[in-house]
């Protein structure tokens, strides 16, 4: 871990606009988001009658709720990557978006890295606004925290990520890189921070119960601005004395928290999340126009109706449960391999398909990332180690989670974890520990991502001297990097339309 002497070395050029004395008393606003994924547009939920969110009207909110007062906007991580109006630019869109909107600063959060390192620096050397990364070492242009005075005020601001970045992105995107343990990184920063600033602000990407365990391990933090686990915080919860809020996803609410400070400490406190929409308060017209700009260049790639979708896909409760979406792309790659069964991660999917016609633009936002399709060898005994390890975050919502096909499993979510797997079932026989199964999946779990490595194990071992889809020998049984998963999942829509699929029972929990 490096030194303090280390993190706090840029520390004069941090601060900004601070007067020589600690003032201590005044009353601040923080403005807050988090988990934007790129969603500019204004879009309706599978499920839902209304449009939410939009970028122009989160802009305009900012602005009301800005004027006359002193604040901080600040965005607590995974801004840059999501949507196709963030991906289609690499993010460059997002940035322009923060700079226009006037943010004080943005913690990485794990999916800023889904671009690679050289991308993310780029992002960062665009932004008007400081990054934060207190506990992330090795990325040039990262800050660890800043020092800004708001109103007689000073506020210190602390960057938090979360140390499963690692497994949470390609691991190819953080080679090199070290992410250390939050509150060790904090408790080491918090004794000189509370010297130079009258209140402590973390900015998190940890998750809602690790933003919980963190105000129980470092006492002093007087408040957490979360992200990373798409929690609706209402109101402002208190832990330990500190105060934790967090504004869902996807820009549909912006949240609002005001304090009082007095002799240095928050007196008074007072958080509400603010509904975004179409009718729920004027749009920004600068940031429209920026929207429109960049979604007329989407639209010119994407906005092609490719097949059609007789039933709601939805793919909301990925994270935790069977969806219709998750049954649907894992058939289809189940076929496009060959295997046996196909097991994906519910963190793949980032947005359901609405019944009626289905455009490129739509699945592109259900599947955003550059995965290819893998298929591996596995023991009976393999497959039961990761449908394990992907039942072990509940009740969490976390992207391990898992959408299955030509399997079936049931598990006891109040086992501990590692021993919830009560039964499997592979082509409707029971799990044989010893016998071989082809599983297929794609290259982020492959690698290691969000935790699973037994395929990261059984990829180390490997035969890729064969060339073409399917190897021969070896424990890897398929392997095409030329072709991504949107694509076959595209190709189906346009090969077999309408396209139905629906929860069948495959993924059974028990009290």
């Amino acid at each position: 871990m490096r030194s303090l002497r280390y993190l706090i070395v840029p520390l004069a050029i941090l601060l900004v606009g601070v007067s020589p004395l600690l003032a201590g008393d005044g009353k601040i606003r923080i403005l807050h988001v988090n988990d934007f994924h790129g969603f500019a547009e204004p879009h309706r939920p599978v499920g839902s009658l209304e449009l939410q969110g939009g970028a122009a009207y989160l802009a305009g909110a900012v602005k009301r709720f800005r004027a006359g007062r002193p604040s901080l906007l600040l965005a607590a991580g995974d801004m840059i990557q999501g949507d196709n109006w963030a991906n289609l630019f690499q993010g460059a869109s997002v940035i322009e978006l923060m700079n226009a909107m006037g943010f004080d600063a943005m913690v990485v959060g794990n999916h800023e890295f889904d671009f690679g390192q050289e991308v993310l620096q780029e992002r960062i050397r665009q932004a008007s606004f400081p990054v934060l990364g207190a506990n992330v070492q090795g990325l040039p242009g990262l800050r660890p925290f800043i020092v800004k005075e708001v109103g007689g005020v000073r506020v210190a601001v602390v960057g938090l990520v979360t140390p499963e970045t690692p497994h949470a992105t390609h691991p190819r995107n953080v080679t090199g890189l070290t992410f250390a343990p939050p509150a060790a990184t904090l408790r080491e920063q918090l004794p000189r921070l509370r010297q130079e600033a009258d209140i402590v602000v973390v900015l998190s990407h940890l998750g809602y119960a690790e933003d919980r365990k963190l105000a129980q391990a470092v006492p002093g933090i007087d408040l957490i601005v979360g992200g990373h686990s798409h929690t609706r915080l209402e109101r402002p919860e208190r832990v330990n004395g500190t105060l934790i809020v967090q504004a869902y996803e996807h820009g549909k609410f912006l949240g609002v928290l005001d304090l009082t400070v007095r002799r240095g400490r928050v007196a008074a406190a007072r958080g509400r999340l603010v509904p975004i929409g179409p009718g729920l308060g004027p749009a920004d017209g600068q940031i429209l126009a920026l929207v429109k700009k960049y979604q007329k260049r989407v639209d010119s790639l994407l906005n092609v109706v490719v097949g059609e979708a007789a039933v709601d896909l939805d793919a909301e409760q990925a994270r935790i449960q069977e969806t219709a979406l998750g049954n649907l792309v894992t058939d289809i790659l189940k076929e496009k391999t060959g295997a046996d069964a196909a097991l994906i991660n519910g963190g793949t999917l980032r947005a359901g398909i609405p019944r009626g016609p289905v455009t490129r633009k739509q699945i592109y936002t259900a599947l955003p990332f550059d995965n290819y399709l893998v298929a591996f060898r596995l023991t009976g005994a393999q497959v039961r180690r990761a449908l394990e390890h992907g039942v072990a975050g509940l009740p969490e919502r976390q992207g391990r989670f898992p959408q299955v096909a030509g399997l079936r499993f049931t598990y006891r979510a109040s086992a501990p974890p590692g021993q919830r797997i009560v039964e499997v079932e592979v082509g409707g026989r029971p799990l044989d520990a010893a016998k071989v199964y082809v599983l297929a999946t794609h290259d982020f779990l492959a690698a290691g991502g969000d935790g699973y490595t037994v395929f990261g194990e059984v990829l180390a071992a490997a035969d890729f001297s064969s060339t073409g889809g399917m190897l021969k020998s070896g424990a890897l049984a398929y392997n095409d990097p030329g072709t991504y998963l949107r694509d076959v999942v595209l190709e189906h829509f346009q090969r077999h339309s309408p396209v139905t699929a629906a929860v069948e029972g495959r993924i059974r929990a028990l009290p």
